[in-house]
């Protein structure tokens, strides 16, 4: 019972300074947190245990474009705040079709849009991070050309990649060094992996993601979510269905906020969510073997 009582006060501290925007312990806030009979501390771990948000799915639908490629349009909802999201999915076998990187190194860069309908892919989403000058940030090969080299950084901690062994999210020290791929990009961070949520994620600031998934056996997805933290996109892909069949064992996020964009290839009129600014790079779902 000590250890326990040890064990809650010590939660307790953390709470009473990390609330007041601090990654240090202030002397009042561990005097105080310390002096907390065992009932407060409970009511700390309450707290934190009902913050978290608690997504569920309240609508969901579907249309079938070419290749079998599927756009699900799904409504989130937050039972704790009643805040929702959106998520747009564009679902493919890996077994029909690919991914293909669409660079712009050099001006004039254009849109989303504008690149899905020059090529007439199926569907697409913006793809890595770069610079104020454009220059691509890590990995980026596309049409089996090396663009830019892979980096060892923090926040880079995957590769989407798409060779003739499929598509995969690899951690960057998984990523084979002879294997030949056809397209890659080095993004991150890690959303899911082995189908859980990646802990320690941002938990706080909100803004427009884009990532890409995957899922045994031959599944992948890209995909669009408005306004969320990354904690909570993670939570959302690794335990909502999002599709039948469609259980993500691993998701890697791509350039957010201004950056992201969705396409989805309509027999009229295609489904666009346009980005916010330029872009360097996009990532296509083409079919395998370049048939339409």
């Amino acid at each position: 019972m000590a250890k326990l009582k040890a064990a809650v006060r010590s939660f307790a501290v953390r709470m009473a300074y990390c609330s007041r925007g601090s990654c240090l312990p202030r002397r009042s806030a561990l005097a105080k947190a310390s002096q907390l009979p065992l009932q407060s501390a409970l009511f700390f771990l309450a707290v934190a245990a009902t913050a978290q948000a608690d997504w569920g799915l309240v609508s969901a639908d579907s249309e079938l474009g070419r290749a079998g490629v599927v756009h699900r349009h799904l409504v989130l909802e937050d039972s704790q705040t009643n805040a929702s999201v959106t998520i747009d999915l564009a679902l493919f076998s890996t077994r029909a079709c690919t991914l293909q990187v669409i660079d712009q190194p050099a001006p004039p860069r254009g849109d989303l849009a504008h690149a899905m309908r020059q090529e007439r892919y199926l569907a697409g989403v913006n793809g890595g991070y770069f610079d104020p000058d454009y220059a691509a940030i890590g990995l980026l090969i596309s049409d089996r050309k090396t663009i830019a080299p892979l980096q060892r950084a923090r926040l880079l901690t995957g590769v989407l990649t798409a060779s003739s062994r499929g598509v995969q999210i690899v951690r960057v020290r998984e990523l084979p060094r002879q294997q030949k791929l056809d397209a890659a990009i080095q993004c991150g961070p890690f959303l899911v992996d082995l189908g859980r949520p990646v802990r320690g994620l941002e938990e706080t600031h909100q803004a427009r993601r884009t990532f890409a998934a995957v899922a045994k056996p031959d599944r992948a997805a890209l995909g669009f979510c408005s306004e969320i933290s990354l904690a909570d996109l993670a939570k959302v892909l690794a335990t909502t269905r999002l599709a039948d069949g469609f259980d993500i064992s691993r998701a890697l996020n791509l350039d957010g906020g201004s950056s992201s964009a969705f396409w989805f290839r309509r027999e009229s009129v295609a489904f666009s969510i346009p980005e916010q600014k330029t872009v360097r790079d996009f990532i296509a779902i083409v079919p395998r073997g370049g048939g339409d």
